[in-house]
């Protein structure tokens, strides 16, 4: 009697042992847990940044003829002040200087006809190839409160060869018109936006 007694206790002392052990042993996850993307970097949009050279290097020529575009800041109420150009090792530069807020768009591309926007009046242009540039998020300078370019038109250099003439810089629907008369056929180009100050950069690979 008293050996079945023991049989029964040493029967209900290993049932519990288990039930403890199974209890006891958290679940192994077969697949480990991928690390998160920060939101950041999940369709953020931004401006192209051009290179930044080291002190003493090149900047790379542009290489490419494609047409190129970027969309204007929300606040962006700008109005053309200044046209400058420069030449440097493999390109020529045209830099549209920018008053008022917000940082300006873009499309470029060349063109076989230089029409001027609202009007339909088509301009002569010097140069091999003409390069269309309208500049997004514009203003008229009386919404701007921004003095406009009044320098010559065509903005020219014997300096920058390259560089034909720079024409017009006329405000039709919020985008800044202007062309520029390439000496070349179709050159590889590039633009950008810069800031302090304020401008649209546009390169243009030379010979």
């Amino acid at each position: 009697m008293r050996t079945g007694r023991l049989l029964v206790v040493a029967a209900m002392l290993a049932a519990l042992a288990g039930c403890a052990d199974s209890g006891s042993t958290p679940p192994v996850s077969s697949s480990p847990m991928s690390p998160a993307v920060p939101s950041s970097e999940v369709g953020t949009p931004g401006l192209p940044v051009p290179p930044i050279p080291l002190p003493g290097e090149p900047v790379p020529a542009p290489d490419d003829t494609v047409p190129k575009q970027a969309e204007a800041s929300p606040d962006a109420m700008l109005t053309v002040t200044d046209i400058r150009l420069s030449h440097h090792a493999g390109f020529d530069r045209v830099e549209y200087y920018l008053g008022g807020p917000g940082i300006p768009g873009w499309s470029a591309w060349y063109t076989g006809r230089a029409v001027q926007d609202g009007s339909g009046r088509e301009l002569e242009v010097a140069g091999d190839s003409v390069l269309e540039v309208r500049i997004t998020g514009s203003a008229y300078p009386f919404d701007s409160g921004v003095a406009p370019y009044a320098g010559p038109d065509p903005a020219t250099d014997p300096a920058v060869p390259g560089i034909a003439g720079v024409y017009r810089t006329t405000v039709f629907e919020g985008i800044t018109q202007s062309f520029i008369g390439v000496a070349g056929d179709e050159p590889g180009f590039t633009v950008s936006a810069a800031v302090m100050p304020n401008r649209l950069v546009v390169d243009i690979a030379t010979g």
